[in-house]
């Protein structure tokens, strides 16, 4: 699987659950959707964003939330404005 370059230089192995994860965090915290509404949500946003890393040869994590918002601002302008503004920045 790839290598994500994180902010501080460091690689890491990709893994699509931190991006469900955090997607469905930006939907619970945000929206007025049931559980299975924002399951769909991620499972989809997952999605996207999976199929977009393996067209890449090197990805950064800073790419990976831009994508994220960018296909969730599809499902819910909302959310992904939640996900975008509330970045964790350890």
């Amino acid at each position: 699987m790839k290598c994500i370059v994180k902010r501080h230089g460091k690689c890491v192995k990709f893994d699509e659950r931190k991006i469900y994860a955090s997607c469905y965090s930006a939907c619970i915290s945000c929206c007025h959707l049931k559980k299975t509404e924002v399951e769909v949500i991620c499972e989809k946003v997952t999605k996207e964003v999976k199929k977009w890393i393996k067209t890449k040869d090197e990805v950064t994590s800073t790419q990976i939330h831009k994508e994220v918002t960018k296909a969730m601002k599809n499902y819910n302008k909302e959310a992904s404005f939640m996900y975008d503004t509330h970045r964790d920045v350890n």
